[in-house]
């Protein structure tokens, strides 16, 4: 039986990553995704990630409905194909 123990850097097969900062590939798949999304705006703040046959994406973000200064947090859920433009899978408020 190993002594080893994971540290917060190491990933599991299939399992979801620590929440981190956005990277330029990050933040390129949210705006794809959300592209004429209207409505709530959704700022992402960080994100964890999944890799299956393509990217579970899990972003932290702030939302608000303008012009209303009423603001929450939720996990806008998306999915990178390995082939193909990536799409929202599910928007939970927080």
């Amino acid at each position: 039986m190993s002594t080893n123990t994971l540290n917060e850097k190491e990933i599991i097969v299939g399992g979801w990553s620590p929440y981190h900062p956005l990277t330029a590939q990050d933040k390129a798949v949210f705006e794809q995704a959300m592209k004429g999304f209207v409505g709530v705006k959704y700022t992402p703040n960080t994100v964890s990630t999944q890799v299956v046959a393509g990217t579970n994406y899990r972003f932290k973000c702030t939302a608000s409905m303008p012009p209303a200064l009423v603001v929450w947090e939720a996990i806008v859920e998306i999915f990178q194909p390995l082939k193909g433009t990536p799409y929202v899978i599910g928007i939970v408020r927080v």
